[in-house]
């Protein structure tokens, strides 16, 4: 998977897919499953969570949270080309780096 956290990604398949690529914005991943490829991306795919009434939750009731997304829905959104992308992967001076296949830049790892 050369998706990680904190990566930024457009949404390109599901009921979260905008109508036109004029109107896609990307979206931070918060979470990454590699076993099940699956990630977690933010403000998409939200499903309700009823819960019992505890300590933590006095009154109960249902909570809203995002589900997981498979990986093939995303693209990793490169900054010179302000869009989704497809990437490749060069080795350069021992490191493996991710690129873009439509510029050729390379994408970089955000922190946080």
């Amino acid at each position: 998977m050369l998706i990680r956290k904190n990566d930024l990604v457009v949404v390109i398949a599901g009921d979260d897919r905008p109508a036109e690529w004029a109107g896609m914005r990307p979206r931070r991943v918060l979470k990454t499953e590699r076993k099940k490829n699956r990630l977690y991306v933010e403000g998409v795919n939200f499903v309700w969570r009823h819960v019992r009434r505890s300590q933590k939750n006095p009154q109960g009731g249902r909570i809203q949270k995002e589900a997981p997304l498979q990986v093939s829905n995303v693209m990793l959104w490169c900054d010179s080309c302000g869009r989704g992308v497809r990437v490749a992967r060069k080795v350069e001076n021992g490191k493996r780096i991710r690129v873009c296949r439509k510029c050729g830049k390379e994408i970089p790892v955000r922190g946080g």
